[in-house]
């Protein structure tokens, strides 16, 4: 399997893709908002919104100067608004008590806000270019076909080792690990893999014939008509508007699921990202009342 390395160091030089968080000028913070972002969110859908966040908050200080609600109009259309929250924690975290300097070290940023095992591990890696394993769920799939034969690529606790056990040594360790996650996104992945343009020439999964999952796949999330798509909808009125609004203004948004609108609102309330002011109305938190 020692031919996985160079075969992917070579593919990887001719077929990245220009993301602009790869660039060598970003920053470490830019680096994390990009993780911070891309969390089951699409690369198209991210990079717009990446580009224009780092452009107005280029550091954790500018970050965390900002409002929450401000911040949560940057967050646009993400999705999961709780991450856009959690970020603005981190950055008043790490500009108040690290000097405005993103750490380096994988145990200090598990401790930092929102920040968990994958995310700490990109930092230090594509940040800060040290030889940490990296998995997510396009590496735990390449591993699984190419190393151990199987199409199946549920989370384990060898997860970390088994890659930890591909990185070279030295300066090749960090792009090689960015190798890894490109080549699970565009060549090896989960539906209809590209096997006729696979660079490599082992892999487990091909010699043993492309075996099937031993479980039915799962099927894609729905979106429509779940309680996320009303949160949507509930945060969309609120970032359109300059000030607070009323109940009636949200209740119009979605009459065919009284109580699931209402659930809606209230889990927003309690994850912090709504507020109601004293006179009853709804802001996105940080600007009802002062």
């Amino acid at each position: 399997m020692s031919l996985i390395v160079p075969q992917l160091l070579e593919w990887y030089d001719g077929a990245r893709r220009d993301l602009p968080w790869r660039r060598p000028d970003v920053t470490p913070w830019q680096v994390l908002v990009s993780e911070f972002m891309l969390q089951q969110t699409p690369v198209a859908r991210v990079q717009p919104v990446w580009e224009a966040w780092v452009a107005r908050w280029p550091t954790p200080s500018a970050t965390a100067a900002a409002s929450a609600a401000d911040v949560l109009r940057a967050w646009g259309k993400l999705g999961y608004p709780r991450r856009a929250k959690r970020l603005h924690e981190c950055a008043t975290v790490i500009a108040a008590e690290y000097d405005d300097v993103v750490p380096a070290d994988v145990e200090t940023l598990l401790a930092l806000p929102g920040i968990g095992a994958y995310t700490a591990r990109a930092v230090a890696c594509f940040a800060y270019r040290q030889r940490v394993p990296v998995v997510d769920t396009n590496v735990r799939r390449v591993v699984t076909r190419v190393i151990h034969g199987h199409a199946d690529a549920a989370a384990s606790v060898r997860d970390l080792a088994d890659v930890a056990a591909l990185l070279p040594e030295g300066d090749a360790a960090p792009t090689f690990s960015v190798a890894l996650m490109e080549f699970g996104a565009t060549v090896c992945t989960a539906r209809a893999p590209r096997c006729g343009g696979c660079p490599l020439s082992t892999c487990a999964w091909r010699a043993r014939g492309y075996p099937a999952p031993s479980a039915p796949a799962r099927r894609p999330q729905r979106y429509a008509g779940t309680d996320r798509q009303v949160r949507g909808r509930l945060l969309d009125v609120l970032r359109s508007s300059d000030s607070p609004v009323t109940r009636a203004q949200l209740d119009v948004v979605w009459l065919s699921d009284t109580a699931q609108r209402d659930r809606a609102l209230d889990s927003l309330l309690v994850d912090g990202l709504v507020e109601q002011t004293a006179d009853g109305r709804y802001a996105l938190a940080g600007e009802g009342d002062p």
